[in-house]
């Protein structure tokens, strides 16, 4: 038996036996791709790398899956498991060649082999310990996606989630560092999405109770050219309702606006 005819038989009926793809909110996605593999010159790149299945719930990667062909041994894709686990930063990973479960928690090292796979409830409880009222908030909030073609790099997802961890752990000073060309607008619009669309605000951000209203954003850039990049990439469609969002070119306030994006000579470095 080969590894696709393994995992349609039996992989993919303990995956939906555990309830991933039929819990509410649960989502298997299968052929993931994390890289585009590296680049080699005249045109060419290294092997690509795809995780056989990711396990998301609630719109957060938690786990991956490696599949290998029945008569492999068990532990075969271990290897592939943490080395994709460590790249997107996902805590559980599990190795298996359909007729058992190798599990390993890369925070904790603990690893052996399981019974069945948890469910989608089960690995949320075991990945976030503590209840976290914005953390829930946050993650009722899908990443906007446009249809599918404005995917994000698996680097900018963590980023992403780093940033909303800090916030939901209260921090007040968060700095993100990038190197040219790996998408910082992009990291930006997705962090300014979450905050916007679970009405995230500095009066509720410390309060138990249900926040009262949007947010209030600035997208302050060292050159026209970069405010222009952030607009543009900012700017509503059919499903984006940014309540007003406007390019401030003066300085004049943006009054009723709540996303704007500017630019200041002062902001430039030195």
């Amino acid at each position: 038996m080969n590894e696709a005819e393994t995992r349609a038989e039996h992989i993919d009926p303990s995956l939906k036996a555990a309830g991933w793809g039929v819990v509410e909110g649960s989502r298997i996605r299968r052929e993931y791709p994390i890289t585009l593999g590296r680049i080699e010159g005249h045109g060419k790149r290294g092997k690509a790398l795809t995780a056989d299945y990711i396990l998301e719930f609630r719109n957060t990667k938690l786990a991956v899956v490696e599949a290998k062909a029945w008569d492999k041994p068990l532990t075969e894709g271990v290897a592939q498991a943490k080395d994709y686990a460590g790249k997107l930063s996902i805590r559980f990973t599990y190795s298996t060649n359909g007729q058992g479960i190798y599990g390993i928690d890369m925070e904790t090292g603990v690893e052996g082999e399981l019974p069945l796979y948890p469910t989608p409830d089960e690995l949320w409880d075991l990945t976030f310990a503590t209840q976290n009222a914005w953390r829930d908030r946050f993650a009722a909030v899908p990443f906007e996606d446009r249809g599918g073609y404005f995917q994000g790099r698996y680097y900018q997802d963590i980023a992403i989630e780093r940033v909303l961890q800090a916030i939901t752990d209260h921090q007040q000073r968060i700095l993100l560092t990038l190197a040219t060309g790996t998408g910082k607008t992009f990291i930006a619009f997705q962090i300014a999405w979450k905050l916007f669309h679970s009405r995230w605000n500095l009066t509720d951000w410390q309060k138990e109770s249900e926040p009262t209203r949007r947010p209030r954003i600035l997208f302050l850039a060292d050159r026209n050219i970069l405010a222009d990049q952030a607009y543009n990439a900012f700017q509503p469609s059919p499903k984006m309702h940014w309540y007003g969002l406007h390019r401030m070119r003066s300085r004049r306030r943006a009054r009723c606006r709540r996303t704007v994006a500017c630019s200041s000579p002062s902001s430039r470095p030195s």
